[in-house]
């Protein structure tokens, strides 16, 4: 069965979830209700505003039925690459299952570019993103271009490193 890894978003000030890391949530506690996965690993550091982003997601995901027992933290990340390198400890400990990326539609190519780097067998889940502005997506995908660009090449950079 597949473990649904859920990447950051902020938090808010006062320990708020901002739409983007509630919507994520809500889906991967949706996945785990379904039988689709068999645990939600939460992802994300101490951004701009305490608690980290990953423990924030717990509470969500413990008030959308997931239990402590299927929640699993990766409380030191602040990139997508952190998050995704940072998992493999986790992953090891439930013999390495596929990982389902619980994102957002803009995020999910470059989100799935470093999970396949690091060798992940990776499928990505994304809720529409019925809460937010049509500006606030255009803009999102706007960002996106350009980092996953960047993650390409950052990414073709660490595979020169490592074999050279």
């Amino acid at each position: 069965m597949s473990v649904a890894v859920v990447l950051g978003a902020a938090v808010w000030p006062g320990g708020q979830p901002s739409p983007t890391l509630r919507r994520r949530c809500l889906q991967a506690a949706k996945l785990f209700r379904r039988g689709r996965v068999s645990h939600v690993i939460c992802c994300g550091g101490l951004g701009q505003h305490p608690p980290s982003e990953a423990e924030v997601m717990r509470q969500i995901c413990r008030e959308a039925g997931v239990p402590d027992s299927a929640i699993l933290l990766e409380d030191q990340s602040r990139t997508t690459l952190e998050n995704l390198a940072n998992i493999r400890a986790l992953l090891a400990r439930l013999d390495q299952p596929d990982i389902v990326l619980v994102t957002d539609r803009y995020h999910k190519w470059r989100a799935l570019m470093v999970a396949r780097h690091f060798g992940f067998q990776a499928q990505a889940s994304c809720s529409p993103p019925s809460d937010t502005s049509r500006f606030r997506v255009l803009k999102s995908w706007l960002r996106e271009a350009p980092a996953l660009i960047y993650y390409w090449w950052r990414l073709r950079s660490l595979d020169k490193q490592s074999s050279g």
